[in-house]
């Protein structure tokens, strides 16, 4: 039993395109069946279709809850075209085939609640994509065109098919994940986490040209890269974007002055507070002019024409991102600057989770986040608090907690001297760190993402010439690096607060 005609189910949230499809499909002789506010805009357009009530001679209820769950809609998704004894269940039933269902779901982050979780329509969708062999199964509305041109030229594309009820899948699951996630009230872990991600581009390759690279955002979830516009030049990289995320962030944890980061392979090369972003671009680049060619360059402010002029009379970054450019200095550096990314972007969001996969297992972990604050820290060492400059104090433990460990980061007039990152020693971090920042190191503060476990770390800053050092504290051998300090006349301050970034 096949029915008087195709039948097609339309049952959208999302009514882009909807009309012109049910019209398609009419001309092709499919009788259309759709429901609810589905079929108030196809009986707006004059488009003839049959409501569900029509086929299930059953009106819906429980402010409608029930509409399509009932056997005469479901028994004409699911019927096995294949088992004669599927037709003869039909035929006893007087249920007719449905060989389309074209539904999408309700946006249930805009408005969560019990009352938004639908069930009749994730019912549908999962019916039909179970039974993608005979069924359509649509549920975005750019696939409405693919479709009517397969039936119309008569294809039966099985893979056609398929990659349709994948597509299915993948939106229940972002569907149940929004929900489970509003559901769960366990504390942080919870035993089971469910996560959709949502492609947003492919991107040229990955960290490598042999490697495939995309990026997603979270669904249900707000993303800066949301809001990120390329004003001038080529896309941005897999790399681009991982250096821009950490670069934006940074110059986000100091707001209220003009602030500057230049970032190179996820760690800060340059950074700097300053009265203009002109001058504070200008010390970020001084810090390490070498690594700053082909960085990325961060400012929490909107680039005017003396910081454009800046900025192209250097070794050229890959990336520059604020929060917009005047029409004169982005025309001066698209001009000069033809292989640099300009874009802008709005405020960080909040990281509040993050994951990191291991193959068939993953990482998982609040963000780090700074827990203590300036008046909380400890001078340990017989100095006086008054006479310290916590201004360069704070820019130096920042700047640390964003780079990888082992780091020791060098600051003077608010602004990062010399930068050691990413050693397996906190010796080699604090040598680099005080070659790079040459003869600004002496009555520099610095900074230490972890304790010192032994003096001979502070004692190499403390001999360059710094006059404060500032870490975590903890080491069994604390008491020994404070002696060590006040023989040698250093200011040490305890944070209490670990930085480990890898």
């Amino acid at each position: 039993m096949k029915g008087i005609a195709l039948k097609a189910l339309l049952s959208v949230y999302k009514k882009d395109g909807i009309v012109e499809f049910a019209r398609g499909l009419i001309e092709l002789g499919f009788e259309v069946v759709a429901s609810g506010g589905t079929s108030v805009a196809l009986e707006d357009a004059n488009v003839s279709h049959l409501t569900v009530e029509d086929v299930t001679g059953f009106p819906e209820m429980l402010d409608g809850r029930v509409k399509t769950l009932h056997p005469k809609i479901h028994g004409g998704i699911l019927a096995n075209r294949d088992l004669q004894s599927h037709f003869e269940d039909l035929e006893s039933a007087q249920i007719e085939t449905i060989d389309l269902v074209a539904c999408n779901l309700y946006p249930f982050e805009d408005s969560p609640s019990i009352e938004t979780i639908d069930v009749g329509g994730p019912t549908m969708v999962r019916a039909a994509a179970k039974n993608h062999k005979h069924v359509f199964v649509v549920v975005d509305p750019s696939d409405y065109g693919r479709v009517l041109s397969q039936i119309s030229a008569g294809v039966d594309d099985y893979e056609f098919k398929k990659s349709l009820a994948a597509k299915a899948f993948s939106h229940l699951s972002r569907y149940d994940s929004l929900i489970a996630s509003w559901l769960t009230t366990d504390e942080f872990p919870p035993t089971r986490m469910t996560l959709s991600l949502e492609k947003s581009k492919s991107l040229r390759y990955g960290e490598n040209p042999h490697q495939v690279g995309a990026l997603y955002k979270i669904a249900g979830k707000k993303s800066w890269l949301d809001s990120m516009e390329l004003l001038s030049g080529i896309e941005l990289s897999y790399l681009n974007i991982y250096d821009a995320d950490a670069a934006w962030r940074l110059v986000h944890e100091f707001n209220s002055d003009p602030t500057v980061a230049i970032i190179k392979h996820a760690n800060p090369s340059g950074f700097s507070i300053s009265s203009s972003a002109s001058e504070s671009y200008r010390r970020a680049f001084e810090c390490d002019p070498v690594s700053a060619f082909g960085g990325i360059v961060a400012i929490n402010r909107v680039v005017d024409l003396e910081l454009a002029e800046a900025i192209v009379a250097n070794p050229k970054a890959d990336v520059v991102i604020a929060y917009g450019y005047s029409p004169e200095a982005l025309a001066l550096l698209s001009s000069k600057r033809k292989n640099t990314r300009f874009v802008q972007a709005e405020a960080p969001d909040e990281i509040e989770v993050q994951i990191r996969t291991l193959g068939g297992a993953a990482l998982v972990q609040e963000a780090d986040r700074f827990i203590s604050q300036v008046e909380s820290w400890k001078v340990v060492t017989a100095s006086s608090a008054a006479d310290l400059n916590w201004s360069d104090i704070e820019v130096a433990w920042k700047v640390c907690a964003r780079t990888s460990s082992n780091a020791i980061v060098i600051a003077k007039d608010r602004m990062a001297v010399g930068i050691g990152a990413g050693q397996q020693n906190r010796l080699d971090s604090s040598r680099i760190a005080i070659e790079k920042a040459g003869e600004n190191v002496r009555g520099a503060v610095a900074a230490s993402d972890a304790f010192f476990p032994f003096p001979d770390g502070m004692l190499t800053l403390a001999n360059a010439g710094i006059s404060t050092i500032v870490s975590p504290g903890g080491s069994i051998n604390d008491q020994k690096v404070i002696d060590a300090a006040n023989e040698v006349g250093v200011t040490l301050i305890f944070t209490g607060e670990r930085h480990f970034k890898h």
